[in-house]
């Protein structure tokens, strides 16, 4: 039995397969600049990383920032970000009787519970308490938070449109160097919270 042979089908199994095209050393550091900014979020409240990557690039006008309320605005996101992950490092949560679960500030006192209906034991209350290394992760989360900032490509040329060659380098550098700093900080001091926009404890 005569098998027909189709030549098109032939040339086209010899035909060598498309290779990729190489990324330029632009493309590779926003690759990088992407995969930094999702590893650095999860160490954030995520409704604050939300609110600045949903916000950044309207205020910036995508890092035209024609006039002088664009930047002022800028500032203002920035700053408002900035401190919502300083004060939100000092929040937990805990389950209530029913497993429902409540969120609270903590203080010197123990553990403040925004919900004036529940309250802790005196003994449970002081588990929560403020301690010095809140405070180290609260100024962390800032520096995060400035990082996340760098790489963000609307934020950076709405304040330095035409950047030089070493201001390049230096914009590249820095929020890794941070990036990398921070987050060994975080895996070697590792916050015991699970206070507002963090993942939830399973007790």
């Amino acid at each position: 039995m005569d098998v027909h042979v189709n030549p098109q089908q032939h040339l086209l199994e010899n035909e060598p397969a498309p290779h990729k095209t190489p990324k330029t050393p632009a493309q590779r550091t926003m690759r990088k600049a992407f995969k930094g900014t999702a590893h650095l979020a999860k160490l954030l409240p995520t409704g604050t990383v939300l609110i600045f990557q949903t916000l950044s690039p309207l205020f910036t006008h995508q890092g035209q920032c024609h006039t002088t309320t664009s930047k002022v605005m800028t500032i203002g996101l920035l700053t408002f970000c900035s401190i919502s992950c300083f004060l939100l490092s000092f929040t937990d949560s805990f389950r209530d009787e029913r497993g429902k679960v409540r969120y609270g500030v903590a203080s010197l006192n123990g553990l403040w519970v925004m919900d004036a209906s529940v309250r802790l034991p005196v003994d449970e209350a002081d588990k929560y308490g403020l301690r010095f290394i809140d405070f180290f992760h609260a100024f962390m989360s800032i520096l995060v938070f400035l990082a996340i900032a760098l790489f963000d490509g609307s934020v950076v040329s709405c304040f330095v449109p035409k950047p030089s060659e070493e201001a390049k380098e230096l914009l590249v550098a820095l929020p890794i160097g941070i990036g990398i700093v921070c987050s060994v900080l975080f895996v070697a001091f590792p916050s015991q919270r699970h206070g507002i926009g963090f993942p939830l404890s399973r007790n």
